[in-house]
């Protein structure tokens, strides 16, 4: 019985054998102070991923239309630096870009402050790495947000 146990809490990860012994985590971004629900609290991995294929789209779309001429191939290169554009001008103006305003999201400093515009262009240029955004901890927060003291909010 006890080599069950042992095999159930690997197959689980580390979170789930230290639930089952008594630690509590406590909800996403209690660490940060953020309430556990409704505005201000930490956004859902749903809604994120929901923005950022909204803002693919998007980007996808001025790219084939406007710059790669009808180019398939380069439309993904062209719709990259669309993004990398969008990201920073409008999450370092207003904090969210249009996928992210569409789904009820914001991007702020940990401290609830608008995010800098060397902040945004740091996580940006982390977002277009893809392997910090990929790369999580147990708040929910990438690590291109962690690195840049940010974090994606429900408002």
């Amino acid at each position: 019985m006890e080599n069950r146990q042992a095999i159930g809490s690997w197959l689980s990860g580390p979170r789930a054998a230290a639930e089952d012994m008594g630690v509590d985590f406590g909800y996403r971004g209690q660490r940060l102070g953020l309430p556990e629900a409704g505005p201000g609290s930490v956004a859902g991995v749903g809604r994120r991923l929901g923005a950022l294929f909204a803002d693919w789209a998007l980007c996808v779309l001025i790219a084939y239309g406007l710059l790669s001429g009808g180019d398939l191939r380069a439309t993904n290169n062209w719709a990259l630096a669309v993004f990398a554009l969008l990201s920073v001008l409008t999450v370092g103006t207003v904090g969210s870009t249009p996928g992210k305003r569409v789904l009820g999201l914001r991007v702020v400093s940990a401290d609830g402050e608008r995010l800098t515009f060397v902040r945004a262009l740091a996580r940006t240029v982390l977002l277009v790495l893809v392997v910090p955004a990929i790369v999580w901890d147990r708040d929910g927060r990438g690590l291109h947000d962690r690195l840049t003291g940010a974090v994606q909010v429900r408002i």
